[in-house]
């Protein structure tokens, strides 16, 4: 009897394991869990509410697809309150914790260096939407979708005085007025050397605290130094408060440049008339074009409308964000792998079409080509004006 009872239980364990090996992989090994933090509270999140949307776009429509090697994908995001030592902490609590498969970079340069920093320390793969620095980033497993080339202190000041160069009255003096917020005051120094080259005029140059509510003072300098051109090195909401600062002086600029605005209140407000600023997606010809991004902005359309965004349409922060997702889904079906190494080898081996355009990362520390372009705000949207081949049609900058 005992015999008997032996042989049952273990043909009852073998018909157990029988049918676990006839259930399907996801049943076997669970969603592939990919973890990230934003900037859901501070400062910065105006525009991070904008990657936390598309994230969840693009994985509800990653899983209709089957998800990733036949698995569902779940994206856990944690808040950390726009401060670069909070991204930190949890990301070392994704990777220790929470045992996530892979990482998604956060929003803005300081949280993505600290991603960074806790990636390297794993071994982990970065990809990541909106690094402002590239020389900064000399982990070689990272990958940005935010395509500035290596040397965007450079390229991207003279693509935006190649576009003003054009106008029939060209800036000859420049105001130069930047937070201290780390990829900003970058990109403005920058600047300030790229405008003296090319003969142009400071007439101020101002820095503030990242964090700063008054722009009075500011704006003040700025309306007496009379440049013919502002160039803001701004992020989330604080060229609003600037320009707001400066309709209380009836004061306002000729030509204005903004590194990094929130898409929404930068477009819609009445005081933000004209603003210049960078990109890499809008929501027209010839970028819609792609059926892929055709597709993504019909979507985000509708669910930017649903949660109540002052913008609800596609712009460079939704499609840089859209693109790191596409490098992560592609690195992941080629090489049929969530090794972190074989990811990273593959997208150093390999160019990438996205929205935006075809990506590598072969050259300055992952980064490759500098693909900005500028965009203006006309009649509350943003579209871009140079260079022509990416302009909206019968798009031109416009000025006072």
């Amino acid at each position: 009897m005992k015999s008997l009872k032996r042989i049952a239980t273990l043909a009852a364990i073998a018909a157990g394991c029988l049918g676990l090996a006839a259930l399907p992989a996801q049943a076997q090994s669970g969603p592939i869990r990919i973890g990230s933090t934003l900037a859901l509270t501070g400062p910065l999140s105006a525009t991070a509410l904008v990657h936390k949307l598309v994230g969840e776009i693009y994985v509800e429509d990653l899983n209709s697809r089957g998800g990733l090697l036949g698995r569902k994908v779940e994206w856990t995001v944690k808040d950390d309150q726009s401060k670069p030592e909070v991204a930190r902490t949890l990301y070392e609590q994704l990777v220790t914790s929470d045992k996530v498969d892979l990482l998604m970079g956060p929003y803005a340069t300081g949280a993505i260096l600290s991603a960074m920093g806790v990636a390297q320390r794993y071994n982990k793969i970065l990809i990541h939407h909106t690094m402002g620095i590239p020389s900064l980033a000399k982990y070689d497993m990272h990958f940005p979708a935010w395509s500035l080339g290596p040397d965007p202190g450079t390229t991207v000041p003279n693509t935006l005085f190649d576009a003003l160069a054009a106008l029939p009255k060209p800036p000859k003096t420049v105001a130069i007025v930047t937070s201290k917020f780390p990829s900003l005051h970058f990109l403005s120094l920058g600047a300030r050397e790229v405008a003296k080259k090319r003969g142009l005029q400071e007439v101020l140059f101002l820095e503030w605290e990242f964090g700063n509510r008054d722009f009075g003072p500011i704006a003040a300098r700025v309306k007496d130094a009379k440049p013919d051109l502002v160039f803001v090195g701004d992020i989330g909401l604080e060229g609003n408060m600037l320009l707001e600062a400066m309709k209380k002086i009836d004061y306002e600029p000729p030509l204005h440049f903004h590194l990094y605005p929130a898409p929404g209140p930068m477009a819609t407000a009445p005081e933000t008339k004209n603003a210049l600023s960078v990109t890499i997606f809008e929501e027209h010809a010839p970028y819609t074009n792609n059926p892929v991004a055709a597709k993504f902005v019909a979507t985000y359309n509708a669910r930017a409308k649903a949660a109540g965004f002052p913008y609800t349409k596609v712009e460079v922060q939704a499609a840089a964000s859209f693109t790191a997702w596409q490098l992560l889904e592609a690195a992941v079906v080629a090489t049929k792998s969530l090794d972190d190494r074989k990811l990273a080898d593959w997208l150093k081996a390999n160019q990438v079409p996205t929205i935006q355009g075809t990506l590598r990362f072969d050259k300055g520390n992952n980064f490759g080509d500098d693909l900005m372009r500028i965009k203006q705000v006309q009649n509350g949207n943003w579209v871009t004006v140079w260079p022509k081949a990416w302009a909206a049609p019968g798009a031109t900058i416009k000025t006072q």
